[in-house]
């Protein structure tokens, strides 16, 4: 886990490899990974509201105003210091653009932290809770105990019919889409 963690922080570079790497290396340090994960989570989602985006992340607004914007919302949520700091860091160097990708590297570097294992299933119509539970059971059945599956499932209209599943490092594609193809090459090769 510890190589794959450093090959992880290798490839993440500029301010938001920066920024999260000293993040991670700090809320390890100070033992709040789970913690300041949650809060970056939240961050991120407050970010995204249109009242709050707009205020903050006008590049016209003084500065004045957007530092305090964000001291008024770390302080309303109880962000921790790191998080908090984190924010006033960016919001001081003009950096608050970048902050939803620090997000999610933070959350790459928590996955591996983590051992949560990536896993995109897209079908072709929506799937009911009972397909989903056993389709989470199967995948499960090919993790090691201590490794957490963290599922995506997406919906592609154009596969036809069945699944495409991405899971760690391996891919099958199940989709009457891929078989057609195949059928329709091994068609034109014979004729």
């Amino acid at each position: 886990m510890a190589s794959l963690a450093g090959v992880m922080l290798q490839h993440i570079c500029d301010i938001e490899g920066h920024s999260d790497t000293a993040l991670y290396s700090a809320t390890s340090k100070q033992n709040k990974l789970e913690q300041v994960g949650r809060e970056l989570l939240r961050v991120a989602q407050i970010l995204k509201e249109p009242k709050m985006a707009a205020s903050i992340m006008n590049p016209f607004a003084k500065h004045s105003i957007t530092v305090k914007s964000l001291n008024d919302m770390t302080t309303e949520e109880r962000f921790s210091s790191l998080t908090s700091n984190l924010i006033n860091l960016l919001a001081e160097n003009g950096h608050l653009t970048k902050t939803l990708s620090i997000t999610s590297a933070f959350s790459t570097m928590m996955s591996v932290h983590c051992e949560a294992v990536p896993c995109t299933v897209t079908t072709a119509s929506p799937s009911d809770e009972a397909t989903l539970s056993e389709l989470k059971t199967v995948l499960n059945s090919f993790l090691n105990k201590s490794q957490i599956l963290k599922l995506d499932v997406k919906i592609d209209l154009s596969i036809t019919s069945r699944m495409i599943v991405h899971i760690g490092g391996k891919y099958v594609d199940l989709s009457a889409k891929t078989k057609i193809q195949k059928l329709s090459k091994f068609m034109r090769e014979v004729l």
